[in-house]
């Protein structure tokens, strides 16, 4: 397996700080953000717990793999324009991609205020609209000093943790409930985050087509729909 650089220690106060980075309330817009569930509970595909399991397992083991894997090959030391690119060619659909670079552009300000770094600055000086949020948020975790384990955990944290809270207020689902969905995830979780930094640890040897290009075709489709949504609760 290559080995990757260090994450360097910009201002980060080691492993706790992942748990600022992956606090809900870090301003990092993602609130705004369903990440599928409106427009799945629109069409009935979540309805209750269980259902809304099934969706966050879905969208864990294909767009939250692939999410995590470029959050952990930015927090490597990967190149993280190529990375950006790479980041557009798994995302087919414009609205996604859109939103991408919009919860980048949140992200990196608030990443920048927390941890500032020079790798920061150049991404946000050579991305005026900035890079996809799974690569902010791979650069942010190195500026923490984080590695790309705790990179991968955050982005595939982040991938189901946002459906769960958007669930709960479009369908008043009890809060309980949608956090035991998110426990009994967990274990899937930590097993995605592991393929997510093997893949990432590749990249060096390998360039970006290393890694993973899991898709949700359907998230893909009623992304684009619910862009036209003439009312809508979420961004996404």
């Amino acid at each position: 397996m290559a080995t990757v650089d260090a994450p360097r220690t910009v201002g980060g106060t080691g492993r706790a700080a992942l748990l600022v980075l992956a606090d809900g309330r870090f301003p990092a817009g993602g609130h705004a953000h369903s990440g599928g569930a409106e427009a799945a509970v629109k069409a009935g595909r979540i309805a209750c717990a269980p259902t809304l399991e099934e969706f966050c397992r879905g969208r864990l083991h294909t767009t939250g793999l692939t999410a995590a894997a470029l959050a952990a090959a930015a927090a490597a030391g990967a190149d993280p324009l190529a990375l950006d690119e790479a980041a557009d060619a798994r995302t087919p659909s414009a609205a996604l991609r859109a939103a991408a670079r919009r919860l980048g552009r949140q992200l990196v300000s608030a990443a920048r205020a927390a941890w500032p770094s020079p790798e920061l600055e150049a991404l946000a000086a050579a991305r005026p609209r900035c890079a996809h949020q799974p690569v902010v948020l791979g650069l942010a975790a190195r500026a923490a000093g984080l590695g790309p384990p705790d990179a991968a955990h955050a982005a595939a944290y982040e991938c189901v943790s946002g459906p769960a809270t958007a669930v709960v207020r479009l369908l008043g689902l009890d809060p309980f409930a949608a956090t035991a969905v998110l426990a009994r995830l967990a274990p899937e979780l930590d097993e995605v985050a592991a393929a997510a930094t093997e893949a990432a640890a590749r990249v060096r040897a390998e360039g970006p087509g290393a890694l993973p290009a899991a898709s949700a075709p359907l998230l893909e489709i009623t992304a684009e729909e619910h862009a036209a949504w003439p009312v809508r609760l979420f961004a996404t």
